[in-house]
């Protein structure tokens, strides 16, 4: 089976790029450091500095593994390609949400890159899924757990 690709816009990419970057060069050096400390201080059965580095230097080797996986994995989305007549990854939308009667502005993104607090949807997430391929003057309707959303497409623009 062919491993999913990570859709991301160039900006997502080079955040990873650059957490990557500080995980290998800053924050590992940083763990051993302390690890080394730790070490120094003696017995290591109860040694609550050291089991903490050790965690850490655990979380940091996961989430370099991680990154690593999905970089290996991406797919940059070129936004000077994404056709705006239609709704696609690395657009940003601006929908009029009819349950409360507001406009709403979303950012259309791979899902490794999704951030509802920012208002960066997946385009794999529900809403996602609905808003591809949508044209400016669409309504379009969420079925979601809470009921249906309904939303009018009012622009379509590149994600800056």
């Amino acid at each position: 089976m062919e491993e999913k690709k990570n859709l991301l816009t160039y900006a997502g990419l080079q955040k990873l790029e650059e957490e990557l970057h500080d995980l290998k060069v800053v924050k590992r050096k940083e763990v051993a450091e302390k690890i080394k400390e730790a070490r120094e201080q003696g017995d290591l059965s109860e040694n609550a500095e050291y089991d903490a580095a050790k965690d850490e230097q655990r979380d940091i080797e996961a989430r370099i593994e991680e990154i690593e996986k999905i970089l290996k994995n991406a797919e940059v989305v070129v936004e000077d390609e994404v056709d705006f007549d239609r709704i696609n990854v690395g657009c940003k939308v601006k929908v009029h949400d009819f349950e409360f009667e507001e406009d709403i502005e979303l950012k259309i993104v791979g899902s490794t890159e999704a951030n509802s607090l920012e208002g960066k949807i997946s385009n794999e997430s529900p809403v996602g899924k609905a808003l591809i391929g949508a044209h400016k003057g669409d309504t379009i309707e969420v079925e979601m757990p809470s009921g249906v959303m309904r939303y009018k497409i009012l622009e379509i623009e590149r994600n800056i």
